[in-house]
């Protein structure tokens, strides 16, 4: 039996009982959309916080550590990049907080972070208006900030706002606002100066709270990871029980590595339970297809007594089968669409990480057109054996 007559015999089938292919196919459409919902919407979440988080970044190592009574200086530093040379520089971070005003409003909340020109590309900070801190005005202590825009909106009520050139007051002394750069939704309201300004102007104390490094290209971070927490634990002469609350490593690549496991494990929780309305969907399928056999008996011996082989009956009631699926698979896909996009708008207001815009993968429309064939395949299969071990003299006979 040639594929076209084989096409031609499936959807005049499927068209002769069209209200109950389509209740029968519910529970594939069911299924389907709720694999390609949960896989789009845990896809824009996990792009959403490596965008919003910065994880991107993936040559960016923090580096925290406490060496007892002893201050972090920027001598240290120096002997750390001369020591672990796998960093294409390091970055000194000071944390301070004091009262932000523009004269009309005032922010109680903003964080103010001490740091230098390098810091801004090891973080990946986007810049929206203005320049970020130049080598000169961190090495000569300038009156200049660069702040988010979360700080634009809060004490100028506007995004819209042009701020480059206007004039902040942190505390007592007036800062020339040099640029804009975007925030972070989960870390907002941030205001960036030169290190040496936050230590003679605001918090009175050179220590260092913070590194940043960023490795060379193609740099192994794990390993500079180890080189760094071992240089350090020498170097300050940390002792062994200690080393791991004194010094603290963290690389964005094993953040987003350990992100891409818990995302991984959460759509594979995910994904099983939408994978029970598949098999719902399937012994619906099944049932279809036996309830076709036995209202098609006579028509299979009239078939047969004309020469139609048994693999010629097997072949006609499976591509029925596949082809209920994978119709039912078509609009689970369009509906899981629509609702991935439906729960990123609800989540992106809920979650606090900004805009999830949903990722539609041809990996998982792939994935679901081949658990559809599977599906018709699998439940298909029996009602297919079955159609074509009927005897042609009893069927014939059947009423």
């Amino acid at each position: 039996m040639r594929l076209r007559d084989l096409l031609y015999e499936t959807f005049t089938a499927i068209r002769a009982n069209r209200v109950r292919s389509l209740l029968t196919v519910l529970g594939i459409v069911i299924g389907i959309a709720a694999v390609i919902t949960m896989t789009a919407l845990i896809d824009g979440i996990k792009m959403s916080l490596v965008g919003q988080l910065g994880l991107n970044q993936s040559r960016l190592v923090y580096i925290s550590c406490s060496p007892g009574t002893r201050q972090v200086t920027m001598d240290d530093l120096k002997q750390l990049e001369l020591n672990v040379p796998d960093y294409e520089f390091v970055s000194a971070v000071s944390y301070s907080s004091g009262k932000v005003t523009n004269g009309t409003k005032s922010l109680d909340t903003a964080q103010l972070v001490g740091c230098d020109e390098n810091y801004f590309t090891a973080v990946g900070s986007k810049l929206t208006s203005g320049r970020l801190l130049t080598a000169d005005e961190c090495t000569g202590g300038a009156m200049s900030v660069v702040i988010d825009q979360q700080v634009v909106n809060k004490l100028w009520g506007s995004s819209d706002t042009e701020v480059v050139g206007q004039s902040i007051r942190i505390n007592n002394d007036s800062y020339t606002i040099v640029g804009v750069i975007e925030a972070s939704s989960l870390n907002g309201q941030m205001i960036y100066l030169p290190s040496t300004t936050l230590a003679t102007r605001v918090s009175g104390v050179a220590s260092i709270d913070q590194i940043v490094g960023y490795a060379r290209e193609d740099a192994d971070m794990s390993t500079i990871a180890d080189k760094t927490k071992n240089f350090l634990v020498k170097y300050y002469g940390i002792s062994k029980e200690n080393q791991d609350y004194s010094v603290s490593i963290t690389t964005m690549k094993s953040i987003v590595d350990e992100l891409d496991t818990t995302m991984a494990s959460f759509q594979l929780l995910m994904t099983t339970v939408a994978g029970v309305s598949l098999v719902v969907g399937g012994i619906g399928i099944m049932n279809m297809m036996l309830t076709n056999v036995t209202e098609r008996i006579r028509e299979i011996g009239l078939r047969k007594a004309l020469g139609a082989r048994s693999s010629d009956i097997t072949r006609q009631f499976l591509l029925e089968s596949v082809t209920l699926c994978i119709v039912g698979g078509i609009f689970g896909i369009l509906l899981g669409y629509g609702g991935a996009w439906a729960l990123a708008g609800l989540a992106s207001g809920m979650a606090g990480i900004g805009q999830i815009v949903p990722v539609i993968s041809p990996t998982a429309v792939g994935m679901a057109t081949g658990i559809c064939v599977v599906i018709g395949m699998i439940f298909g299969y029996g009602p297919a054996r079955r159609a074509a071990k009927l005897d042609p003299v009893e069927s014939l006979r059947y009423q």
